[in-house]
């Protein structure tokens, strides 16, 4: 179907013109607010990897650390990485990881925080992704095998829409 016609029950894609073309929605009658978003990804690797993350020793230094700057970088580079999206002022973000030795695991998440006139989802997807492709970037000559997955969106708050969480599985 063409993006410029409107499905029942649908919206519409606030990104399209009504001829179908891509732009970016202008935002400027909206007032800004106190925003904030959570996104996560899980690692799964082999036992080794991990053991020889938790105990910092693998050849390209501090794995943790590296992934956390780089998760960082991103989020404030977000735009530059997607299309359509927004540039912002980041008042904040917080990368976490729990590593998890029972099922062999490094959870991260990314938590980002602005106040301004959109929110800050793919800003938080984006800097937990690429803390994910970072941790795998820094093990994969002994470990090629890491498999990145679940990422996702886990809260937004602020914003006309308001508050958004994912339910627990």
């Amino acid at each position: 179907m063409p993006p410029s016609r409107k499905r029942p029950g649908f919206r519409g894609l606030s990104n399209l013109t009504p001829s179908g073309d891509a732009r970016m929605v202008d935002v400027s009658p909206k007032k800004e607010t106190a925003r904030e978003a959570a996104a996560r990804v899980v690692l799964k690797m082999r036992p080794a990897t991990l053991s020889a993350i938790r105990a910092g020793q693998m050849a390209k230094g501090d794995v943790l650390g590296v992934a956390r700057t780089a998760g960082i970088m991103a989020a404030k580079r977000t735009p530059d990485l997607i299309p359509l999206c927004h540039p912002l002022r980041i008042t904040g973000c917080d990368i976490a990881f729990a590593l998890d030795d029972k099922h062999s695991t490094v959870t991260i998440e990314a938590r980002v925080r602005t106040v301004d006139k959109t929110g800050v989802e793919m800003e938080a997807l984006t800097a937990a992704a690429v803390a994910g492709l970072t941790v795998y970037d820094m093990v994969k000559a002994v470990d090629r095998g890491v498999v990145l997955s679940g990422l996702c969106l886990l809260e937004k708050s602020g914003g006309k829409s308001g508050t958004w969480r994912r339910r627990k599985p």
